[in-house]
């Protein structure tokens, strides 16, 4: 009968990731994928290519956890020592595995190159151990159970392009035979409240000892709420999940919800709803910008499939480009100054005009540092919507103490926002 795995450790190893000088990626997957299977990863650690190190590193990891991963340290160099420490910490001879030997020959063959003797290294494998293929490289991933204490070890290398297919195609069977439950996530995500008033709101649903769990992510502007079931079967866990997420959008928070994603399906983005709303609906959109100097196009036409309902956009950073491109009237910059919802109404017109776009947005504004005054202070932001049904303007205050980046980074967020509500 097979032992049930309830948690792991994540020890990736290379000198290169404490010097910062390769990002670690590899450890975010891992708990990824671990968290689908239902698998508790109470520790991560980084330990650079010393034997001693690693070592202890190794011994604390298996203290404390039914299944250590490493990442890295697989290669034929002298510095690629993970498999000798861990052959070593188990009590386990290295033996040459003429089957591994032969493919890493075959890799080079296959790639018009000469293997050098020092590949031999990663042929040798811990008696016992379960070899797991690599068809990305030339270093095989390994298995070691320690029966006697009820630990599994699996050895990945390092390179992602490697790591991922392995451990999915080879690593994750295995474990899912050996997990008692299943964890489902989902995110939930708002954008026009802060952290701090979500959490006032949820706050009995982020108590510690719930499940689901409800967890708040801070990012520019937006909360992303991670609601995360645990249950015998993943359709059980979809249930509990779906009721938690419907909880939230009966409360306060809800009309500031934009989306809910599978939390496997990765980034999403304002920009990611807004091509998908505009998809949907047949729509088009044109954008005006001035202190967002082109970020809001730049965001949409990020995404695929967002040529088939982005028209176009126009950067008018000076009132001559504003009158020429955009045709607003002189009279009303000389009224009201560009800094104006006079002015970011009629750039929006303007936009949703000269493309014949269903809507268009414009910004115009103070993104710092310098320039506000106190009628019209740094952050100072008017974001436009034109439709042919109808007009609107947003005037933002943001605040000053932001950087730049920051002000234009969310004056574009809010101008997203307006879009997707033209939609819904």
């Amino acid at each position: 009968m097979n032992e049930t795995i309830r948690t792991a450790e994540i020890l990736c190893v290379g000198t290169e990731l404490l010097l910062g000088d390769i990002t670690n990626t590899n450890a975010a997957f891992l708990s990824r994928r671990l968290a689908e299977l239902g698998i508790g990863v109470y520790h991560q650690s980084v330990v650079g290519d010393h034997p001693g190190r690693l070592r202890d590193a190794l011994h604390l990891a298996l203290s404390r956890a039914d299944l250590v991963i490493t990442s890295g340290g697989l290669g034929p160099t002298y510095d690629d020592i993970t498999r000798e420490v861990v052959a070593d910490a188990l009590g386990l001879d290295l033996l040459l595995d003429e089957s591994i030997l032969t493919g890493i020959r075959d890799y080079f063959a296959r790639t018009g190159r000469v293997m050098t003797d020092n590949n031999r290294r990663q042929a040798m494998v811990p008696r016992g151990a379960t070899v797991l293929p690599n068809e990305q490289g030339t270093a095989p991933g390994l298995m070691v159970r320690d029966a006697a204490r009820g630990k599994t070890v699996i050895l990945l290398p390092g390179p992602p392009r490697e790591l991922k297919p392995m451990f999915d195609h080879y690593a994750m069977p295995y474990l899912r035979e050996r997990t008692d439950c299943v964890l489902i996530s989902k995110n939930v995500h708002i954008f026009g409240m802060g952290e701090s008033a979500v959490e006032d709101i949820l706050r009995d649903m982020m108590e510690k000892g719930q499940n689901p769990t409800v967890a708040p992510y801070c990012q520019a502007g937006e909360v992303r709420l991670r609601v995360t079931a645990k249950a015998s079967n993943e359709q059980s866990a979809k249930v509990m999940c779906d009721e938690t997420i419907e909880r939230i959008r009966n409360s306060a928070v809800g009309p500031c919800i934009y989306a809910v994603t599978d939390a496997r399906d990765g980034d999403y983005s304002l920009e990611t709803a807004v091509i998908g709303a505009l998809l949907e609906a047949g729509k088009t959109v044109a954008t005006a910008e001035s202190c967002t100097g082109g970020l809001i196009a730049k965001r949409l036409t990020d995404i695929p499939g967002s040529s088939a309902v982005v028209k176009g956009g126009f950067v008018t950073y000076t009132n001559e480009m504003k009158i020429a491109l955009l045709g607003v009237c002189p009279e009303t910059i000389a009224q009201y100054t560009e800094l104006s919802e006079q002015t970011a109404r009629e750039m929006a017109r303007g936009a949703r005009v000269r493309t014949g776009a269903d809507i268009a947005v414009s910004t115009t504004g103070l993104a710092g540092p310098g320039g506000g005054t106190d009628a019209c202070p740094v952050g100072t932001v008017f974001v436009g919507v034109s439709r042919e049904d109808g007009e609107e303007v947003v005037r933002l205050t943001l605040s000053p103490d932001r950087s730049r980046e920051y002000i234009r980074t969310l004056a574009a967020s809010h101008a997203l926002s307006r879009i997707l509500k033209c939609l819904v």
